[in-house]
């Protein structure tokens, strides 16, 4: 078992620095790379990240249904891990997604905030992030919380489409998809990529560490179990 542990740090070595190498990359083509926007000078860099966060926190509902749905079919606790390490990520994106867009807006609108489909639909897969992590936190039976989240996260990969459509379907001030030079659209790629594979390997982490909890909590039921016996 500890040769496997030291074979799996062996191999993730070379893959955590080549996503490190991926983020820092995306960090300085946004800063340094890309070309300064004529309207709003340096404060457009934000889309560079405000668009690799928001396509994060997209995905992470669709995700979390997949495995809530595989979670309901199998009643295996492992896809339940995965959708409870993809909710925490999504949250984290959803909500910097909303920060980042709020500091665009400002600049660009002279306001920090107004209620466009677009954002208040991105407001509310947000707030559906939230109950779902509140939810997480408040039931302790795992195969309660498993059912619970399933539910939760196909209502949030439901809502997805109306964010993404939101521009097209309703009057808005939100910009669509505007038109951009070459260059800023390959920093724009590099920064999805960097950015995804950063908190793609953090989900991975955390899924490790929930699986990890629950089988110490099984180790300590049985324990608990054995010595109850015992003292018979």
């Amino acid at each position: 078992m500890n040769s496997d542990m030291a074979d799996n740090r062996r191999i993730s070595m070379p893959a955590n620095l080549l996503i490190l190498l991926l983020l820092l990359s995306a960090i300085l083509a946004a800063c340094a790379i890309a070309p300064t926007e004529a309207t709003m000078g340096h404060s457009q860099r934000i889309v560079y990240v405000h668009v690799s966060v928001a396509w994060m926190g997209l995905a992470g509902f669709p995700f979390m249904a997949v495995a809530g749905f595989l979670y309901l079919r199998n009643r295996n606790l492992t896809w339940d891990h995965w959708a409870q390490a993809a909710g925490e990520m999504g949250w984290i994106c959803c909500s910097l997604t909303l920060i980042t867009g709020s500091l665009w807006a400002h600049e660009a609108w002279g306001a920090w905030w107004t209620w466009d489909p677009r954002l208040t639909t991105a407001f509310v897969l947000w707030v559906i992030y939230s109950g779902y992590l509140i939810v997480g936190r408040s039931l302790e039976d795992p195969h309660h919380r498993a059912r619970i989240g399933a539910v939760l996260a196909i209502v949030g990969a439901l809502e997805v489409p109306l964010v993404l459509f939101a521009t097209r379907l309703f009057r808005g001030i939100h910009p669509r998809s505007p038109e951009a030079e070459p260059i800023m659209l390959a920093v724009l790629l590099v920064s999805v990529v960097g950015f995804s594979a950063f908190f793609a390997t953090l989900m991975v982490f955390r899924k490790q560490q929930f699986s990890a909890e629950h089988r110490l909590a099984r180790i300590e039921q049985e324990i608990d179990a054995e010595q109850a016996s015992f003292m018979r």
